[in-house]
């Protein structure tokens, strides 16, 4: 299993965060793995809604059927995907108010075989594009 995590204070209230967060035809601008939604983001968002991501991951494309596992709007997304080779992908956004900012905290995790045989690299790229991501959105919401 490989865990990642990335946090960033973004100078933006939660409700806006959100707001970008789950606009699925703008993910592009600011998630830094991801490709493109086939067939869009999910068509209503609540827990067990499902989706297709296409996504790049160390340099490799890799599709992932995504679940929404937990979701509290302005707060939590929380989703689980099964992606190529059996690895199982977890992603969970934590958003915290702070005034007229927000903490974003975002957590993945990645389990499955192929995982142990690269954990180290696939930790390191995907914190990496954590943090691209948080310094993006930061960008699109101030």
């Amino acid at each position: 299993m490989a865990e990642v995590s990335a946090q960033a204070r973004l100078e933006a209230p939660a409700e806006k965060v959100w707001a970008q967060l789950t606009d699925w035809p703008a993910h592009g601008e600011w998630n830094a793995t991801h490709t493109n939604f086939p067939k869009g983001g999910p068509e209503t968002l609540e827990v067990g809604a499902t989706f297709q991501e296409n996504m790049k991951l160390m340099g490799f494309p890799a599709e992932v059927e995504w679940t929404v596992e937990e979701l509290e709007p302005a707060r939590v997304l929380a989703i689980r995907g099964k992606g190529p080779m059996a690895v199982t992908v977890a992603t969970r956004y934590t958003l915290t108010p702070a005034g007229d900012a927000t903490e974003v905290r975002i957590d993945g995790e990645f389990t499955g075989a192929a995982v142990s045989l690269m954990a180290g690299r696939l930790k390191d790229s995907a914190t990496a594009a954590l943090e691209e991501s948080l310094r993006k959105l930061g960008a699109l919401v101030a």
